[in-house]
């Protein structure tokens, strides 16, 4: 039997004609009709359109924005970017070799804190689907969790930080290789978690509660482990448990240990160090140096014609000792010198003046050495004042020769190490002592990029996870931007850096490479130039579209956005496509 469907408009006394949709067949040799729908109701475009269509003409041409809708736009590049480059590095096999949901939550917790660092509040509404702020969620499966899968999520990293910071030890720290640690401290909110305390704060927020924390890493400034300590613990008591870290955990062959002056102390060598028998790398403080010299172990004009010397002292038997000499330093401490003296002076003349005024003049020796020795040890100039103070005056001046005898250290730093000459030499252990400002940026970075602060936990656990968690964040930053330097305004070409450096005691300089971009904001390739953050907000722009066509009974599909000439190079530098995860 032979159907044709057809449409008709059929007459309609005092209205207008009615629109059906028919159908048309041959019954016992007699054409027969049928009504299957009245279309009076449809537009006249789409009448037009089915009309068409039954005659087998194509459709007529209309607006492309009237074909489909985009019904949800995820920004996706970013993500791709991120969890990306997680997975290269094996981070969820180092979380836990087992998959879970509980490794999936901890995985999206650490890849969000690298996008956009917020509040677990914040990032369980941007992984849920219906309030999802990227495709995370959807890519990790994670798209119904709310806050309380997170926190489970922690407890569960919690009983596991060791076990990661094993991993991550074997991965990048070898026998017999530099361990790089400092501590630095968190301002913490709220008053019922046992580990805020007030103490000296490192991170410039003074009178909260804070926490310290100390930061392992390798020499190249890859972060291995963390711990946390209480607010009111000192720098230097911190080293016993790394040591123990380092030795019986780690189970390393060979250790060198580099830390500043203020953490690897005369006692915590002495104490915690040596019965370890690790190797170490520090300074000596300024009135060790002076001592040297006073002593006449360290002959100043040994800097005449180097900068770098190697001395003995039997104040420190068994030890080398490695004199250096920075111009650059110099003169950065002979400013820095000057600016707090004349900013004391200018305070001092105030006081002077008060001394002097008509009006309630300032009286009393007493109450005038009060505010005029506030003013001296406020920025720790004292030594470098004479003054004399009366019942209605106060004079002062400068003392030359205390400035002067100080001025004659400007420049000069001494360090000191246990390693043979044989095991490094006296340039590496210079480096090696400078590689501890690469820990001072992975701090700057917890405390900003990552927003380590403030800390909204309450609980002990909670708060050494929220802080274990910004470690793994910074892992993966320092891997991306390892990788992505090219295109960044990191200095990508390090060898041409360290070969224009004319001693080891010199700073560091960037590379003629590093300083054209810098120069002209574009990389080769003329590819503009990012910062890290600015990168990944462009990645971001790349976006995962659901594509529904107006017509109903076609399926909708998703679309990713076409990138741009830079965002391809950053994948291809990446080693990524911006496709992850989608089909």
């Amino acid at each position: 039997m032979i159907v044709v469907m057809y449409v008709v408009k059929v007459p309609n006394r005092g209205s207008p004609p009615a629109i059906l949709l028919r159908e048309s067949y041959r019954e016992a040799g007699k054409v027969r009709n049928r009504t299957l729908a009245n279309l009076s109701a449809w537009p006249e475009a789409k009448v037009d359109a089915l009309t068409r269509v039954l005659k087998g003409q194509p459709p007529p041409a209309g607006p492309l924005d009237e074909a489909s809708e985009i019904t949800r736009s995820l920004p996706h590049g970013h993500v791709a970017a991120v969890l990306g480059t997680a997975r290269q590095l094996g981070l969820e096999e180092l979380i836990d070799p087992a998959p879970s949901r509980h490794r999936d939550l901890v995985t999206a917790m650490a890849v969000a804190q690298v996008i956009a660092p917020d509040s677990k509040l914040a990032i369980a509404r941007g992984l849920r689907e219906d309030t999802a702020a990227t495709s995370l969620g959807e890519l990790l499966g994670v798209g119904g969790c709310d806050e309380d899968d997170l926190y489970a999520a922690m407890d569960y990293l919690a009983a596991r930080q060791e076990q990661i910071q094993d991993a991550l030890a074997a991965k990048h720290l070898a026998g017999g290789t530099l361990v790089l640690y400092d501590v630095s401290s968190a301002a913490f909110e709220g008053r019922t978690c046992p580990l805020g305390a007030i103490g000296h704060p490192k991170d410039g927020v003074r009178g909260r509660l804070q926490i310290i924390y100390g930061l392992l890493t390798s020499k190249d400034g890859i972060p291995v482990a963390i711990e946390v300590f209480k607010g009111n613990t000192g720098g230097p008591t911190t080293v016993a448990s790394q040591v123990e870290k380092l030795k019986d955990r780690f189970g390393l062959a060979k250790v060198v240990l580099v830390g500043d002056r203020g953490m690897l102390t005369a006692a915590r060598l002495r104490e915690d160090v040596a019965p370890a028998s690790l190797d170490w790398v520090t300074a000596l403080r300024a009135p060790q140096v002076k001592k040297l010299v006073r002593d006449g172990n360290l002959q100043l004009s040994l800097f005449d014609v180097q900068d770098l010397a190697e001395i003995t002292s039997p104040d420190f038997p068994g030890e080398r000792l490695i004199a250096c000499m920075n111009p650059f330093l110099e003169a950065e401490r002979a400013r820095k010198r000057e600016s707090l003296l004349a900013a004391t002076e200018a305070d001092l003349a105030k006081i002077a003046a008060a001394c002097s005024r008509a009006r309630r003049p300032l009286r009393g020796k007493d109450t005038i050495a009060v505010r005029a020795d506030w003013v001296l040890n406020r920025r720790k100039v004292a030594k470098h004042f004479a003054v004399e103070i009366t019942d209605d005056s106060i004079r002062y001046a400068r003392n030359q020769d205390s400035i002067a005898a100080e001025a004659k250290l400007d420049g000069i730093y001494v360090l000191r190490t246990s390693v043979a000459a044989s095991d490094l030499g006296s340039g590496e252990v210079v480096t090696s002592y400078k590689a501890l400002a690469q820990v001072e940026r992975a701090f700057r970075a917890f405390s900003t990029d990552l927003d380590i602060r403030p800390i909204r936990h309450r609980t002990e656990d909670r708060v050494r996870v929220h802080v274990f968690l910004r470690m793994l964040s910074y892992y993966l930053s320092w891997h991306l931007q390892a990788r992505l330097a090219p295109i960044l305004f990191t200095d990508d070409d390090k060898p041409a850096a360290q070969a224009a450096r004319t001693s080891p005691v010199a700073p560091a300089g960037r590379s003629p490479r590093a300083l054209a971009k810098a120069a002209t904001k574009h990389a080769p390739g003329d590819f503009p130039v990012h910062s890290f953050a600015t990168l990944l907000a462009d990645l971001g722009t790349i976006c995962l579209n659901q594509i529904q066509p107006a017509d109903p009974a076609l399926p909708g599909f998703r679309l990713v956005t076409t990138p741009t000439t830079l965002q391809r190079q950053a994948f291809e530098l990446l080693g990524l496509t911006h496709r992850l995860g989608v089909a």
